[in-house]
């Protein structure tokens, strides 16, 4: 970490601009980080907060009050966090995360991430992975989203399950309960997009919002119905794709939202879905994970018991009537 640290601007560096010449003259920094410490006012030239493009001139000052470097981005071991381990081999683990916890830190010194509790008892695989911030870890879910994650123990491991996910060979089955009953189960495709005028929000592409949308996403998602309810109905789903929200994003277009996913349209989320801390979930749950293990070569299919907040959430759901013929 750099801090309280002052420098002039050399006559063979006019002309350049603030976030670039950082970089230049302080290497052990990122872009990035360079970035996030000016647009928090850590950085002044001539006295003053300065933003990214300003151009500097011979003799400037620049006052750096504090700038982050690669060395600071690292996971902070979080022991008192709890870590579900749901199965564990010399090559990897399936870990079961509970709602309203991250799956990693976006940025230095963020805490209580799935992250954090992992590198706490397994400090070995801090390093596995090749980014400080997402160690070992090989994919990631929702932060509201509870259920399997996949972290590998080394380095060929790490590389096998990515390659295994990014070539569609892992399968991914979720529970999701939703507003209304649908009449059959299938398959949905939709191009997803990130919406331009609601910052992490995802919307099919159609004919109106085309032309605004960049990077179109193909997303595909398979559902069954698993149990009926008078007003609900539980399904299990299957992702064939990776799009961000795409199960949250494509059930709504179809009209049965998310219970509890206030962000697609399912409104606030229902008696007995309250977290420690009053915390509200929406009901998805990243319910199991089958895959050919990287070195046995056989058959893995692991699984995560549905939290009791869900769990709770069904037994307060009325029953569907029966069809009278």
């Amino acid at each position: 970490m750099i801090s309280n640290l002052q420098l002039a601007v050399d006559t063979a560096e006019a002309g350049l601009r603030l976030d670039r010449w950082l970089v230049q003259r302080l290497p052990s920094t990122t872009r990035a980080l360079a970035l996030e410490a000016l647009a928090g006012g850590q950085v002044l030239v001539g006295g003053r907060p300065a933003v990214k493009g300003a151009k500097l001139a011979a003799g400037d000052q620049v006052d750096i009050c504090l700038l982050l470097e690669r060395t600071d981005l690292t996971v902070q071991p979080e022991p008192d966090l709890p870590l579900d381990v749901v199965y564990e081999d010399d090559h990897l683990l399936a870990l079961n995360k509970p709602a309203g916890m991250p799956v990693h830190p976006l940025r230095a010194g963020e805490r209580g991430t799935l992250a954090n509790a992992l590198v706490a008892r397994y400090p070995a695989l801090a390093q596995v992975g090749g980014q400080p911030l997402f160690p070992a870890m090989v994919h990631r879910i929702d932060g509201d989203t509870s259920g399997l994650v996949l972290a590998a123990k080394n380095e060929d491991i790490y590389r096998a399950l990515r390659r295994a996910f990014q070539a569609r060979q892992v399968t991914k089955i979720y529970l999701a309960l939703v507003h209304g009953v649908p009449a059959h189960g299938g398959l949905l495709e939709h191009v997803l997009a990130h919406d331009p005028g609601r910052p992490g929000h995802m919307v099919p592409v159609t004919d109106r919002n085309r032309k605004k949308i960049r990077r179109p996403l193909r997303a595909v998602t398979e559902f069954g119905i698993e149990e009926r309810f008078a007003a609900h109905a539980l399904l299990r789903v299957t992702i064939r794709t990776g799009v961000t929200h795409q199960i949250r994003c494509q059930l709504a277009a179809i009209g049965h939202p998310i219970v509890g996913d206030q962000l697609y349209g399912g409104g606030a989320a229902p008696p007995g879905s309250a977290l420690p801390g009053g915390y509200q979930r929406h009901f998805l749950h990243a319910d199991r994970l089958e895959l050919t293990h990287p070195v046995r070569g056989t058959p893995l299919a692991v699984v995560a018991p549905l939290p009791a907040e869900l769990e709770a959430i069904l037994l307060t759901l009325s029953p569907r009537p029966p069809c009278i013929l």
